[in-house]
């Protein structure tokens, strides 16, 4: 079930909030507070825990549009599995800050298990051998792919970023060929027509490593290496933690697969870096 921004639990609740009777505000105001926690709670129990009855809240669900507590709860589980935040504790004290330690650490374990040994060469082969690399990032992906342009220039030329601002894609891969890569980010949410795309990327015969979250599996059949970043967090909001430790690791295996090249490289940015003066 896909689910839209104006379907959402808590857009119906603003729609509807000034016909809701004070009870019934008052365990919608409960629910806002606690969209991240809804997945879990039966109708008894957000009754109990809002200091309203149970027919207060399933007066509240049918208003908002719901058959009973199970659909809600099915509802949140669609809204954080597609990556829309949903509020969450705010870290802080020991024991938040420990689970976040830990939900970090198990999303690079299950990345890094995943890419294993060769698929990290296969990789790097590409992004060293290419005519050029194209590092295409959309809405969450972009940061990622800034950074690893800005990585891979230093051990390599010809590294593009797209689309560049006022620009589309179809700029950057009109003269694209089987002697040219591309890596694309493709994170959930992602934009509408994501999956053209990719698919037009690689009918240009250009290798595509596709990296992403585990909802971007469906777009591995136009890549030539398929790497998963898992994105989970504790809080409302998702985590790519594993996925720019993976731009660090496939920027650095570039840079050392080439040592010679790549000094020379870093020597000549260097030396324009002191030249114009650019960095402290």
């Amino acid at each position: 079930m896909t689910v839209r921004d104006g379907q959402r639990i808590d857009r119906r609740i603003d729609r509807s909030y000034g016909e809701l009777s004070p009870q019934e505000q008052r365990a919608a105001d409960f629910i806002l507070d606690h969209l991240s926690d809804l997945a879990v709670y039966s109708g008894t129990e957000l009754a109990q825990r809002s200091g309203v009855s149970k027919a207060t809240v399933s007066r509240l669900f049918r208003r908002l549009g719901f058959e009973n507590a199970q659909e809600v709860r099915e509802h949140a589980r669609t809204l954080r599995s597609s990556g829309v935040p949903v509020g969450g504790a705010t870290p802080g004290s020991s024991a938040d800050l420990g689970a976040h330690l830990v939900r970090e650490v198990e999303n690079l374990r299950r990345c890094f298990d995943a890419l294993g040994p060769e698929r990290l060469e296969q990789t790097t082969e590409l992004l060293l051998r290419s005519r050029s690399v194209t590092v295409v990032g959309l809405r969450n992906g972009y940061p990622l792919a800034v950074h690893l342009r800005e990585q891979l220039s230093q051990a390599r030329g010809a590294v593009h970023l797209a689309p560049q601002p006022g620009q589309t894609i179809s700029e950057e891969f009109a003269d694209r060929d089987a002697r040219d890569a591309a890596v694309v980010f493709g994170f959930r949410r992602r934009t509408a027509g994501f999956g053209a795309m990719i698919a037009a990327i690689a009918a240009t015969g250009t290798a595509v490593v596709l990296i992403g979250d585990a909802s971007a599996r469906r777009y591995a059949e136009f890549a030539s290496v398929w790497i998963e970043c898992p994105i989970d967090s504790v809080s409302a909001l998702d985590s790519y933690a594993s996925a720019m430790s993976l731009v660090n690791l496939l920027a650095s295996n570039v840079l050392s697969a080439r040592p010679r090249e790549s000094r020379t490289r870093v020597a000549a940015i260097n030396s324009l870096y002191e030249e114009l003066g650019e960095l402290e």
